[in-house]
C-alpha cells in the first residue's frame, strides 16, 4: 500500500478534486464508508453521498472554534491505493484501514472522545480517502511532523497481514549473515546497528555495548563519555569478534584502528558513498540478472538497506529540528516528506528484485559450423581459378575453369662454391 499526504485550508476545498470536477475523463461518485465526528451531531451521516459533511464545515467546526490559534491548513488527507496486482478491498476493509491509520497517527485513537474528527471517502477502485482536522475536540492541535513515517508503516503492516507483500525470489540475502554497521554519532557516541540477532547482541553487549530498544529498533551504543581511543578499541574488538562469527561488519574508519594504522581515508565520513559507489560498480558489471539483483538487494533491503537507512535518517532529522525549535515545523515537514518520498519508493520496489531476476539474456546467433566455412572456401579458390586476369589462370589456360590443384613452386637451386649446381 501507498500513502499520500495533503494539507489544505477546509475541507470544501476537496470537493473538486473528491468529486473529479477537474478531470476531464468525468465526474467521480464517491461515498462516505466510515466516519467519527466526535462531539457533533450524531445525525451526521455516516454512509452514503460525503457533500453533506465536506460542504457542511462538520470536519473544520473544531479549528473555526479556536480561532486564530488554528494553524493555515487545519484539514488533513491522506489517500491510500493498494496494489493492483491483487483483489481489491471492501468498503468495510478499507473503512477498518482508515481507523488504523488514524490511530497510528495520533490522530483519533479509540480510546480518547477529545481526537480529531475524520471521514473515509471512497471515488474509485483500489483507494480510500481519509480527511480529518488536526485541531482536537479539546482545541489542542494534533502534531503531524511523525505522520508520514506513522502511516507508511501501518500500511506496510496491513500490507503484510493481507499478503500482499509476498517476495518471489530468493537471493543471496537470504543466506548470509546481516550486515552490522558501528558508526561514531556527532554528539560523541558509538552505535552499532543492523543487530537484531541475539547471537550479534550478545557478542556487542560482552564487548562493552550496551543493548537499548526504542522505536527505532534494537541497538547498541557505548556511553558518550567513553574516550575516543577506548571506544576505537572497543568498536575494533567487537568488528573482530562479530567477523569471527560470519557477521558482515561495516566499521568507521575513525573508530577501525586497524585503518588508522595505515594511510587515512582523504573522504574520511564519505565511507557510505563510497560503499554505494562500489555498489554501482557491481551492477554495472554484473554478468547475470541475479548478479545485478545481489547488489541492488543491499540498496532495497527492507531492515537494513540504504533506502531504509536514509529513510531513518530523515526521519531522526525530522524530530530532531523539532525538538531544537518547535517553530520550525516548516523545516520539518521538508524532511518528513522527503522521508516519505523514500518510503514510497520502497514499497514501490518491493517487488522489483523478483522481476529482475526473470529477466533473461537474448539467446546468441549460432556460429558458422566448420563445414560451412569449408565449403565457403572452396567457392572462394574455385572463383579465384575462374579469374582470367590471375596467373592462375594464364597458365592454366582452357583448364582454368577446372578443378585444378595448384602445385607449389619448387625450391630454386642452391649454388656450391665453385658455381656447380647442387
Amino acid at each position: 500500500m501507498i500513502a499520500h499526504l495533503q494539507r489544505a485550508a477546509t475541507t470544501a476545498a476537496l470537493i473538486p478534486s473528491l468529486y473529479g470536477l477537474d478531470d476531464v475523463r468525468g465526474r467521480l461518485r464517491p461515498r462516505l464508508i466510515g466516519a467519527d465526528y466526535r462531539g457533533a451531531d450524531s445525525q451526521l451521516p455516516l454512509f452514503g453521498d460525503p457533500q453533506e459533511v465536506l460542504g457542511g464545515g462538520v470536519l473544520d467546526a473544531p479549528a473555526l472554534r479556536i480561532g486564530a490559534r488554528a494553524p493555515e491548513h487545519p484539514v488533513w488527507m491522506c489517500s491510500v491505493r493498494s496494489d493492483p496486482r491483487h483483489p481489491d478491498l471492501s468498503d468495510a476493509q478499507w473503512a477498518d484501514v482508515a481507523r488504523r491509520l488514524v490511530t497510528a497517527t495520533g490522530l483519533a485513537p479509540a480510546d480518547d472522545p477529545n481526537g480529531c474528527r475524520w471521514a473515509a471517502i471512497r471515488n474509485g477502485d483500489r483507494s480510500v480517502h481519509i480527511v480529518a482536522t488536526v485541531v482536537r475536540e479539546d482545541g489542542y492541535i494534533h502534531s503531524t511532523y511523525r505522520d508520514p513515517f506513522h502511516v507508511q508503516a501501518e500500511c506496510t503492516r496491513i500490507a503484510a497481514e493481507l499478503s500482499h507483500l509476498t517476495r518471489t525470489v530468493t537471493t543471496a540475502k537470504d543466506h548470509r549473515m546481516p550486515v552490522i554497521t558501528i558508526s561514531a554519532e556527532p554528539s560523541g557516541s558509538v552505535v552499532a546497528t543492523g543487530t537484531g540477532d541475539d547471537l550479534s547482541a550478545t557478542l556487542l553487549r560482552h564487548a562493552g555495548f550496551k543493548q537499548i530498544d526504542d522505536w527505532h529498533g534494537r541497538r547498541h551504543r557505548l556511553p558518550t563519555t567513553t574516550p575516543r581511543p577506548d571506544a576505537a578499541a572497543i568498536a575494533t574488538h567487537a568488528a573482530e569478534m562479530l567477523r569471527a562469527a560470519r557477521y558482515s561488519v561495516v566499521v568507521d574508519p575513525r573508530l577501525d584502528t586497524g585503518r588508522l594504522a595505515t594511510p587515512t581515508d582523504p573522504h574520511g565520513l564519505k565511507v557510505t558513498g563510497q560503499q554505494v559507489l562500489q555498489l554501482t560498480d557491481q551492477i554495472r558489471g554484473a554478468s547475470t540478472a541475479t548478479d545485478a539483483a545481489e547488489a541492488l538487494d543491499q540498496i532495497l533491503d527492507p531492515d537494513d538497506g540504504v533506502l531504509s537507512r536514509l529513510r531513518e535518517a530523515l526521519e531522526a532529522a525530522a524530530e530532531q529540528v523539532t525538538d531544537l525549535n518547535p517553530d520550525e515545523y516548516e523545516l520539518s515537514e521538508r524532511f518528513s516528506s522527503a522521508a516519505e518520498w523514500i518510503g514510497n519508493a520502497e514499497a514501490e520496489l518491493t517487488d522489483a528484485l523478483g522481476d529482475l531476476c526473470t529477466i533473461s539474456a537474448p539467446s546468441a546467433l549460432p556460429e558458422p559450423s566448420q563445414p560451412t566455412q569449408a565449403a565457403d572456401t572452396l567457392r572462394a579458390r574455385a572463383a579465384l581459378g575462374r579469374s582470367p586476369t590471375t596467373p592462375a589462370a594464364k597458365a592454366l589456360g582452357p583448364l582454368a575453369g577446372s578443378a585444378a590443384t595448384v602445385q607449389p613452386p619448387a625450391p630454386a637451386a642452391s649454388v656450391g662454391p665453385a658455381g656447380r649446381t647442387r
